[in-house]
């Protein structure tokens, strides 16, 4: 089952155009997802502001940063990724873009954050990359069936 989803042509008529059931699945995934991310972020980020010796990294880490610090960027962080993800419900480019974008950013911090929690920050990372993945399939082409 296939639904229609309201576009303008080149000349600016309106039309109908079926999109793939395929293409509606990678959005709610990654939607879905988003939002489990940004929750997990937010958890992670009050274990560190509200107990600031939660997290605890080796003296040979090159990125040194406080925890405390960590903590309010996953709980902002959370927020945003949950967010974009909510609004990815929508179908709308820029909530694709948005949630690309954060889903990198979120990649990105966890990377940087594998010392202080390695299984966590590898299972995010193995997360947003899947976001990245779906949020980029569902495009265009995979919408147009």
């Amino acid at each position: 089952m296939t639904t229609s989803e309201s576009g303008f042509t080149s000349s600016g008529a309106l039309h109908a155009r079926e999109v793939s059931p395929w293409a509606r699945g990678f959005a709610v995934f990654a939607a879905v997802i988003m939002i489990t991310i940004g929750v997990l972020h937010a958890i992670a980020g009050l274990a560190a502001i509200i107990e600031n010796e939660f997290y605890v990294v080796g003296a040979r880490y090159a990125f040194q940063f406080d925890v405390t610090a960590w903590g309010w960027l996953h709980l902002l962080l959370g927020a945003l990724v949950a967010a974009a993800g909510w609004f990815v419900f929508s179908g709308a480019v820029w909530a694709r873009t948005v949630g690309i974008v954060l889903a990198a950013l979120s990649l990105i911090a966890n990377f940087v954050f594998i010392p202080y929690y390695p299984v966590w920050s590898i299972v995010i990372m193995a997360l947003d990359a899947a976001v990245i993945w779906a949020l980029c399939v569902y495009g265009r082409d995979a919408a147009a069936g």
